[in-house]
């Protein structure tokens, strides 16, 4: 089903080397806002920079794909030392394809991680990697996601309902 992740996580930091090893996942294509930090924020969310450090530690190579401009993208990408593709159009498999020639893995070891519905779950299916689904960082405040939000829900196990 194209609405469903692989996997479901509270939260990025609880995604382990241990569970990438044991699903040959060796790449991570990444979601930036309410994933690795919330909307608009310029620093990363408590725990993420340690993770990313473990990440590397463990050989994961990681990138960033978000549908924000550059302006947004490249510095936050930068203070964590990740290559990324702004402008990546998620669902469409545009940003996914340029992540996955920059990243350098089969595409059959890569994953995505993210916490939209419509953007970053359907976006991976349509591109054929796995998606690694991470409940947002916090709940936004504008009409319009809260009303995507209450869409996504009949895609989403009980437990993040």
């Amino acid at each position: 089903m194209l609405f469903k992740a692989t996997e479901y996580f509270r939260s990025i930091t609880d995604i382990t080397p241990d569970f990438l090893r044991k699903n040959d996942i060796r790449g991570l294509i990444l979601d930036v806002d309410n994933t690795l930090t919330t909307h608009d924020n310029p620093v990363p969310a408590k725990g993420v920079k340690e993770w990313i450090a473990t990440m590397r530690h463990n050989k994961i190579r990681l990138i960033i794909v978000s549908n924000n401009h550059m302006p947004r993208v490249k510095p936050f990408a930068d203070m964590l030392e990740i290559d990324f593709v702004c402008d990546g159009r998620k669902p469409l498999t545009v940003g996914f394809r340029e992540a996955l020639k920059k990243i350098g893995l089969p595409k059959e070891t890569i994953s995505a991680v993210g916490d939209q519905i419509f953007t970053d779950v359907l976006g991976a299916n349509l591109f054929g990697v796995r998606m690694l689904y991470t409940a947002p960082i916090e709940k936004e405040k504008t009409t319009f996601f809260k009303v995507k939000r209450l869409l996504e829900k009949p895609f989403l196990p009980k437990k993040f309902k």
